[in-house]
């Protein structure tokens, strides 16, 4: 059994009756709505939804495709696509740091030893947004974070405009963030994974 099979909140949830044929034998069809790992070949379509969704507003994107492809080879199981009859809806992706605050390396690099999931970037595509799925996916993110061993807290760095979404996510506010881009400020922010241990006892992590 591989390791996503068995996190029950990654397997494929059907918001809807399979179609059928007019006969009434059910045809096959993709899930209606499905939360998995990304893997490389999933590049292409995160950087199309994150280009943009961020280009238009801060001119850049957190990750470029190279970077993109660099942590999905790297850290696939820090990373979490919704999927909606086989396309892309929604991600995020993130790595590992070793430190207690993110610093201008945490942009690039993945500490295997860390214990800190740093989250890069969470992006929906602009035709579903407005409907609560950035909310969502990162409540099914940090419940997939509680199943794995070396996780113990999620950090991420926002615009302060994006802080009172991500406090409704149960994230705290660390002050000023020490990474810069360009002329643009960010706030630090943190969420304990807690119970992790207990997760894997009790729901086959």
């Amino acid at each position: 059994m591989s390791a996503l099979s068995a996190l029950p909140f990654l397997k494929p949830v059907h918001l809807r009756s399979p179609r059928s044929s007019p006969g009434g034998q059910r045809r096959h069809t993709l899930p209606a709505s499905e939360f998995r790992c990304l893997s490389p070949e999933d590049a292409v379509s995160v950087f199309e939804i994150e280009r943009e969704a961020f280009i238009s507003v801060s001119g850049d994107c957190p990750l470029h495709l190279d970077e993109i492809r660099h942590f999905l080879n790297l850290c696939p199981e820090l990373s979490l696509g919704w999927f909606e009859e086989g396309r892309l809806v929604a991600f995020i992706i993130g790595s590992l740091w070793d430190q207690e605050r993110l610093s201008q390396a945490a942009l690039t690099l993945h500490k295997p030893q860390g214990s800190a999931v740093h989250i890069h970037v969470l992006a929906v595509h602009r035709t579903v947004r407005q409907q609560g799925k950035g909310s969502i996916l990162m409540w099914r993110y940090l419940q997939h974070l509680r199943c794995l061993p070396s996780a113990r807290r999620a950090l991420l760095m926002c615009e302060p405009f994006l802080v009172p979404f991500y406090q409704k996510c149960g994230f705290q506010a660390l002050g000023p963030c020490g990474v810069t881009v360009g002329d643009l400020a960010f706030v630090e922010m943190q969420h304990p994974v807690r119970g992790h241990a207990f997760m894997r006892r009790n729901s086959g992590c």
